[in-house]
């Protein structure tokens, strides 16, 4: 491809698409129809510089409508905004959901992560392909999670065109994945969010208590089962008295770094730089990971509200939602949350009527792993490669835009609603001194009842386990995800806290639990685990770069060698993690060798 500006043209469609995100072109500088008056000067340069945040959804439009990105497309959108093309290139490349190559304008997208894996990923992929055959306009792609654990095995398929069509097969049968692929528009409708939770309408749920109960479309309804309260009192407080609350009630990051959120909004408020911005990470990608998914599809006020909260708290008047781009449904159900919160005066240049401007725009992730790290995700909004930052300057002195920024995941920002309306005291009162509140854990694997529960801090592996109905011949349970670590099944006693799980020497994560029984074969499951993150490294630093295809490589070996052979792959591999560990510039990196470990070391996977 050439990377300058060439003879390349825009098929009408694709320019339609751009110009529908950026509107029509100006000057013959932007790719308007030339004339003599304009071609003397550059107009509009500053400005379209400053729209480079555009360039991501400006790749989605191209894509969604066309189902793949041309030379001329890409070019035709490089100078509307005046981004460079080997820039916008690396851009466009970077992320899974695009495609630079002609591709049908049908793609079934098929999870072969963890738990679908264990479901029969691998069959479902043989089946479809067979059925579908070369000539029948869908292109078949083996992917990474697609947030549908307690659904699998799971397919997602996406039909180009204005507008663009969806349709999840979870859990995909052959025949419902063919028939989501070839008639989007007549496959069956995607299950309420409420299947999700096992406990869905129980007494005592605090984050899930709408969930099942609420009508998600409906804002009435949602006030009519306490919404909007907490963000009356946060008005009646103020922002200091706001972060007071949040910092006495011991919340922290749900995310898995646990870092004290209060902490978090007083260092972001206090910054005298101006605009403050707040950021939601809705990007969760962490294989197995599905419960901010279902909080934005069962309760999409509730991110609405405790968005606008923490805004007013750091003093922020924007606000963006970043969205992963394997959730439509929960694109769609924000959008229309977003919509009712703005034309009801809760959002836009007054909120409730208390002279606080606030309002909240949606960005789609397209399928980058990294994403989920901060300040990759900040790169991403800005239309950069989505490359993890080195820090200091850390995200609250210099974010996104290079301004203060707090960022927060969904269910870290909606453990806010609780901590205002039952006041901090009580909030620390649930779960134990260090972990407080109530947590979300998505569990999925071999157990009866896979789905996100919620429990306390300080609630017991074996109570959840129960709870979801594990089955029996346990070989492994995995905490945290692909970034986390495996336990034994006689370590039940492990309490669910990030103290807890540090002590046992393991992770709580994001809330990850995965049950393998003695059918799923260890070391494919450590294959797949060492796959994915060669896949979603970003190779901006070279011991994540190139450990992660050390360790896969590792892997592939061991399984076909024993002995002595199989210990120098294993001396390998520990010396590989190592470096990873120490010297990867991001958690990615740091934590890729992480399960490996845990599953040679605890499990005594290749003995």
């Amino acid at each position: 491809m050439d990377l300058h500006f060439g003879d390349s043209k825009p098929s009408d469609e694709e320019r339609a698409a751009v110009d529908a995100l950026l509107g029509p072109p100006e000057s013959s500088w932007e790719g308007a129809d030339r004339s003599d008056a304009d071609l003397r000067w550059a107009r509009g340069g500053r400005a379209a510089r400053d729209r480079r945040d555009l360039l991501l959804p400006g790749l989605h439009a191209v894509n969604d409508r066309i189902g793949w990105i041309s030379e001329g497309a890409l070019d035709y959108l490089c100078r509307r905004l005046t981004v460079p093309p080997a820039e916008a290139y690396g851009v466009a490349t970077f992320y899974s959901m695009f495609a630079v190559k002609p591709r049908p304008a049908t793609v079934l997208h098929v999870c072969t992560d963890l738990a679908c894996a264990s479901a029969g990923a691998a069959e479902l992929c043989a089946g479809v392909e067979a059925r579908l055959g070369l000539g029948s306009g869908v292109g078949v792609e083996r992917g990474p999670c697609l947030g549908l654990c307690e659904r699998a095995p799971a397919a997602l398929a996406v039909r180009a065109g204005d507008p663009v069509r969806t349709a999840v097969s979870a859990p995909a049968t052959v025949e419902a994945a063919v028939l989501a692929a070839s008639a989007p528009d007549s496959a069956p409708e995607e299950p309420s969010a409420a299947l999700a939770v096992p406990q869905a309408g129980q007494d005592g749920l605090v984050l899930l208590r709408r969930v099942g109960v609420v009508d998600p479309a409906s804002l009435d309804d949602y006030r009519a089962h306490g919404g909007y309260a907490a963000l009356r009192r946060a008005f009646e407080l103020g922002p200091a008295e706001v972060i007071r609350e949040v910092t006495d009630a011991g919340l922290v990051g749900r995310g898995g770094a646990a870092f004290p959120t209060g902490r978090k909004w007083q260092a972001t408020a206090s910054r005298p730089d101006r605009p403050h911005h707040l950021v939601c990470n809705a990007d969760e990608s962490e294989p197995g990971t599905f419960k901010d998914r279902v909080i934005m599809e069962g309760d999409p006020y509730a991110l609405v509200e405790s968005m606008t909260i923490a805004a007013y708290a750091v003093g922020a008047h924007q606000g963006y939602l970043y969205l992963r781009g394997e959730y439509p449904r929960a694109l769609e159900r924000m959008s229309h949350a977003i919509e009712q919160a703005r034309a009801r005066g809760l959002l836009g240049d007054d909120v409730l009527g208390q002279g606080y401007a606030f309002d909240i725009e949606i960005r789609r992730g397209a399928g980058a792993y990294i994403c989920g790290e901060e300040t990759a995700l900040f790169n991403s909004i800005e239309g950069y490669r989505g490359e993890p930052r080195s820090k200091p300057p850390f995200p609250v002195e210099k974010g996104l835009f290079g301004r203060p920024t707090a960022e927060n995941n969904v269910e870290t920002l909606v453990n806010v609603l609780p901590v205002l309306t039952m006041g901090a005291q009580a909030y620390a009162a649930i779960g134990t001194a260090k972990s407080t509140g109530p947590k979300l854990f998505c569990v999925s694997g071999s157990v009866d009842r896979p789905g996100v529960y919620e429990l306390p801090f300080g609630a017991t592996l074996g109570e959840l386990l129960e709870l979801a109905g594990v089955r029996e011949r346990l070989r492994a349970v995995l905490l945290g995800g692909a970034a986390g670590g495996f336990v034994r099944p006689d370590e039940r006693d492990i309490p669910l806290t990030f103290e807890g799980t540090r002590q046992a020497g393991t992770t709580l994560g994001s809330g990850v639990v995965m049950a393998f029984d003695d059918t799923v074969p260890l070391p494919r499951l450590l294959l797949r685990i060492a796959e994915f993150f060669r896949d979603e490294s970003c190779g901006q630093c070279v011991p994540c770069r190139v450990g992660t295809v050390r360790q896969e490589e590792a892997l592939h070996r061991i399984v076909a060698r024993t002995g002595a052979a199989a210990a120098d792959d294993i001396a390998l591999l520990r010396e590989v993690g190592r470096a990873m560990r120490d010297a990867s510039i991001c958690g990615l990196g740091q934590s890729a060798w992480n399960a490996v470990e845990s599953a040679i070391d605890r499990l005594g996977a290749y003995e």
